[in-house]
């Protein structure tokens, strides 16, 4: 009988000497939780920033570093896999955003075919972006900097090479983004907005602004409204030389029914509007108002619609093309 209460002792050693070891588990098993959570953080966290010489690259790139991504510029293309898989394996970097141009010149080709690969393993987004020739042209100017595949005196021959050699990546791109309207400063509030992870619901930005007619209509112009039906100040005498930011032109402008009534009507409209916008994924959008010289009329009424909508808690700017500057 000894012997046998000797060997229904043996397992209860054993139970009490395996009771420690089940801590271990738990403890592997909260690692693996914590490493799948981070997994998951960096679905669709790799950004992509490309695009023409004078868009505003650099500024995109320091927006999103501003956001808390780890920043690359100029990665060459044979090591954005290598990288993707560093940001995959690492602890401490969880969003990484990189730029991509034509610095890497006959090697662009490649690029499509990298990112087929690449977005088998991990999500990524691929910003494109671009300006009007005219506008890359005045920003070298200003800088005077030369372009990367070009000097000074051959930039419009250097934009137009540059676009067909960028052509492999813009067709993939996700997002083609045109900052001919943005400075610095709003380029990189236009970015904070977009890919801030937070509200989204009001992220457009409307620019507000104010032409005339007799110098064209803006190219960039998504919705025109011609406020020509409004009485002219340019015939009171006084007025002629002010603008529609003076105080008794605008009180004059506002002063006529039909104006208080054209301004009711469209912020309604666009009240209707914007929301569908956002809904689509619309970044930006630009609402031109003209009359005939774009000094008057117009100028009042692009200000007051910026506030308006600005009001209603959009994230808005005013821009005047043709009223003289002081």
């Amino acid at each position: 009988m000894a012997a046998r209460s000797q060997k229904t002792q043996k397992p209860k050693a054993q139970k009490t000497t395996a009771k420690p070891a089940r801590k271990a588990p738990a403890g592997a098993k909260a690692q693996l939780v914590k490493k799948q959570a981070a997994k998951q953080a960096k679905d669709g966290e790799l950004v992509i920033i490309t695009g023409m010489s004078g868009s505003g690259k650099a500024s995109a790139l320091k927006a999103f570093e501003d956001l808390g991504y780890y920043a690359v510029d100029n990665l060459p293309i044979e090591l954005i896999p290598h990288f993707a898989n560093l940001i995959l394996q690492s602890d401490e970097i969880v969003r990484a955003a990189l730029v991509v141009d034509v610095r890497e010149s006959s090697r662009l080709d490649r690029f499509p075919a990298v990112l087929k690969e690449l977005r088998t393993r991990v999500k990524v987004l691929v910003i494109f972006l671009e300006a009007a020739d005219d506008v890359l042209v005045r920003r070298f100017s200003e800088t005077r900097r030369p372009h990367p595949i070009g000097r000074n005196e051959q930039i419009p021959l250097a934009i137009t090479a540059e676009r067909h050699l960028l052509d492999p990546i813009r067709n993939v791109a996700d997002t083609i983004l045109d900052t001919s309207k943005f400075n610095v400063h709003e380029l990189r509030a236009h970015v904070q907005a977009q890919f801030h992870r937070g509200e989204k619901t009001k992220s457009l930005l409307i620019s507000s602004t104010s032409f005339g007619f007799k110098n064209g209509v803006p190219s960039d112009a998504d919705l025109v409204f011609d406020v020509r039906f409004l009485p002219n100040p340019h015939f009171v005498p006084e007025f002629r030389k002010l603008t529609g930011r003076d105080s008794k032109v605008a009180a004059y402008v506002l002063s006529f029914p039909q104006t208080k009534e054209f301004l009711k009507k469209t912020e309604e409209m666009l009240a209707f509007l914007l929301p569908h916008y956002i809904q689509e994924g619309k970044s930006y959008l630009t609402i031109a108002f003209g009359c005939t010289g774009g000094q008057h009329r117009s100028v009042f009424i692009a200000e007051e619609m910026q506030r308006r909508l600005e009001k209603r808690g959009y994230r808005t700017k005013v821009g005047h093309r043709d009223m003289p500057r002081s």
